[in-house]
């Protein structure tokens, strides 16, 4: 990095930033959206604003912000624009995997990195044949180094990465085929490192701008001193699955409260129906009752957020396996409130503007597409299984990168 990040002086200064950007990546989303113009320039503002560093530890020059507080981050950037929220998702995913496993070189190594204006990006998610607790992408030993082999899809903001972290299996010996139970690492690789391709094939129908593109890794030397161990972060309790999930709840809400401001704008332009005997489309009984409705929900959501945010910062503050499920299920519950919320106050905004809004000048359907794309990344049917035996038998969730 040419320049180091600004920085951020506590908490508050975080979230004003963060609204600020917001207001930013709002201008132009519609269009970058519609065009799937990539946001080069959104995103190194990002990377400038010291937003990035939030969750670095103070000792190496962070604030060490609560989960609480990067969901509210997370929740403002999506209100301006989903796919840019989405982008940064797993750069604080694996700040806490260093965090957790790093050594104290490794950790010193790339914190200041971040404090530099470094982008972590995701190479995690495969296809078949295998089942999604199994990668087939290898890390083996070679020497000094290792050896990265293999292949990842929806790779979110890898074309924008200055670093791309692999999640790889380590099997025992060289052609072992990977199965669930065979160890994992994360492989730290800088971009334009020979072997690692980055390719823009990403087409989803929403949040088409986070270039969630797919990684080749062809003979990728890495350093041992670069590699993370993944799998022992899973061996006790740990809200890291908790916080991954917490953030991914942020942005659905900041879908919902988005979705909602812009019904509001909607009916301000909409023509009242005849049978309302009003002059404003804001007097009928009907658009009244919609969005008061909406409100409750889209609220409920944000409540249940926030009260998720303070069940894994308690959590993490005095750790045990109970806390650690209770933050779990907490935030569960603010995963199905907040996809239900995005998908009803995207779908809802429709009936608040009338046919106008249904241009396709406007775009106003990137919201129910990004809700809808953002929402399938993690089942929620799952979400509702482990917090139905949770309620009715004390039952805690699995330990995975999903809760």
């Amino acid at each position: 990095m040419a320049t180091r990040a600004a920085n951020i002086a506590d908490i508050d200064h975080a979230l004003a930033v963060a609204a600020e950007l917001s207001a930013t990546f709002a201008e132009g989303a519609a269009a970058r959206d519609g065009d799937r113009v990539l946001p080069h320039a959104q995103v190194r503002a990002l990377k400038h604003s010291g937003l990035l560093t939030l969750s670095v530890p103070v000792a190496h020059g962070g604030l060490a912000a609560p989960a609480s507080v990067l969901a509210e981050v997370f929740r403002l950037l999506a209100h301006g624009d989903p796919s840019l929220a989405q982008i940064p998702h797993s750069h604080y995913t694996f700040l806490e995997a260093l965090r957790l496993q790093g050594t104290a070189t490794q950790q010193a190594f790339f914190y200041e990195k971040v404090m530099q204006g470094a982008l972590f990006a995701n190479a995690q998610s495969e296809r078949g044949p295998y089942p999604v607790d199994v990668d087939a992408t290898t890390l083996v030993r070679d020497g000094e180094h290792y050896l990265l082999e293999g292949r990842k899809y929806y790779c979110t903001g890898a074309l924008f990465a200055d670093w791309v972290i692999v999640r790889a299996s380590v099997p025992g010996r060289p052609g072992d085929t990977p199965t669930s139970s065979t160890p994992k690492a994360l492989a730290f690789v800088p971009a334009g490192t020979a072997g690692l391709e980055v390719v823009d094939d990403w087409d989803g129908m929403g949040q088409r701008t986070t270039a969630s593109g797919t990684v080749t890794l062809d003979g990728v030397r890495v350093p041992a001193e670069r590699v993370v161990a993944f799998t022992p972060i899973f061996g006790a309790p740990s809200v890291y699955g908790a916080r991954a999930q917490l953030l991914h709840a942020a942005l659905d809400v900041g879908i919902a409260t988005a979705a909602l401001a812009e019904g509001v704008r909607q009916v301000g332009k909409a023509r009242p129906h005849f049978e309302a005997g009003v002059d404003t489309a804001a007097d009928d009984p009907t658009v009244v009752q919609l969005a008061g409705e909406l409100t409750v929900t889209v609220r409920g959501a944000q409540a249940l957020l926030a009260e998720a945010g303070r069940a894994v910062d308690a959590a993490a503050t005095d750790l045990d396996s109970e806390r650690a499920a209770a933050a779990s299920v907490a935030v569960g519950v603010a995963k199905v409130a907040a996809a239900r919320a995005s998908l009803e106050a995207s779908s809802a905004l429709f009936e608040l503007g009338g046919t106008r809004s249904a241009s396709g000048a406007a775009n106003l359907s990137r919201y129910w597409r990004d809700a809808r794309t953002h929402t399938l990344h993690d089942a929620t049917r799952w979400k509702l299984q482990h917090i139905g035996r949770y309620t009715l038998s004390g039952t805690k969730p699995p330990r995975h990168g999903q809760l």
